[in-house]
């Protein structure tokens, strides 16, 4: 097979399989499944055909992805960066960014480098997909010292759980409040008040806010103040948020450091490419020069996950 003709196939899947994305992205998806989904139920819940018919789009996809068992971690991956694509959809999407940067480094630099932007798509996209997830992640926990401070009050003022978290919803802000929405209206389509909240902590992906279920779980199997647990779940909680924000403080200078360190080449690369490309063209030569370049991007990329991992204090 001609590299032209391959360049060709691989531009050709690129652009059917953005289409087809598109097309997911602004089709308009079964009322029932869409609805469903937004009051919390899940797919074991659905009750007719049509919803099963709606979840399980690309089945053949799904079950490749389920063999290595990929799938189930890569949905709820996708639940928690609040994404809303299946992880079939998103393995295609992956598929189509490698075969891109993989034609458009093979036109631009030959096989060596298209081997090395393919095998960078799916890293870029799961750097992406932590991210969202991080970010959110984040902001459920900032969030909720405020949210529990709320709801210690409005027990005390002598409302029923249920009736406590429709009542702060209206006060908190995103996500909190579009996750607490989703839980009431699973409760009030007759979701036992305790699955709500656990299926709300598994879409959050924070360990505090799994905590603070436990706890509403414990107390409504056995009983006992739960306004006072709660109050001291949130003391606790606050003191983490506070440590945290402390180291983040206490490491900024290495995170900054990483970062100089990481970005530090690329940018000494371009702007060398730019006052002299004939001096820079010959590290793009074929042969050792070549392998050399790959080697120094990946100890570049490791070296910043290593510099990450040493400041990812856990508290």
């Amino acid at each position: 097979m001609g590299l032209p003709l391959l360049f060709a196939l691989l531009v050709g899947l690129t652009v059917m399989i953005g289409f087809a994305a598109l097309w997911r992205l602004t089709a308009r998806t079964d009322p029932v499944d869409a609805r469903l989904k937004e009051y919390g139920v899940t797919a074991e819940l659905a009750p007719d055909q049509a919803s099963r018919a709606a979840i399980n789009r690309l089945p053949t996809v799904t079950r490749l992805l389920n063999g290595f068992g990929l799938g189930p971690q890569l949905a709820n991956a996708l639940t928690q960066a609040d994404i809303s694509l299946t992880a079939a959809e998103f393995a295609l999407i992956s598929l189509a960014l490698v075969a891109g940067l993989a034609a458009i480094g093979w036109w631009r630099g030959g096989a060596a480098l298209g081997l090395l932007l393919g095998a960078m798509a799916p890293l870029l996209l799961l750097a992406y997909l932590r991210m969202r997830q991080g970010r959110r992640k984040k902001a459920f926990t900032d969030q909720l010292p405020n949210m529990l401070t709320l709801l210690v009050g409005a027990l005390r003022a002598g409302f029923g759980l249920t009736q406590a978290l429709d009542t702060i919803r209206a006060e908190l802000p995103a996500p909190t409040s579009v996750e607490l929405g989703r839980a009431m209206r699973a409760v009030n389509l007759g979701l036992p008040v305790t699955r709500a909240l656990n299926e709300m902590a598994d879409r959050s992906g924070s360990t505090d806010l799994a905590l603070v279920v436990t706890a509403i779980s414990v107390q409504h199997e056995l009983g006992g103040n739960l306004a006072q647990t709660l109050d001291i779940i949130s003391e606790t909680i606050r003191d983490r948020i506070r440590i945290k924000r402390e180291i983040e403080v206490f490491t900024s200078q290495q995170r900054i450091t990483g970062i100089i360190l990481a970005f530090l080449p690329v940018g000494l690369a371009v702007v060398l490419n730019i006052m002299n490309p004939e001096y820079m063209k010959h590290l793009f030569d074929p042969g050792i020069t070549r392998i050399m370049l790959i080697a120094a991007v990946v100890m570049e990329i490791a070296g910043f996950l290593v510099i990450r991992k040493m400041l990812d204090i856990e508290v």
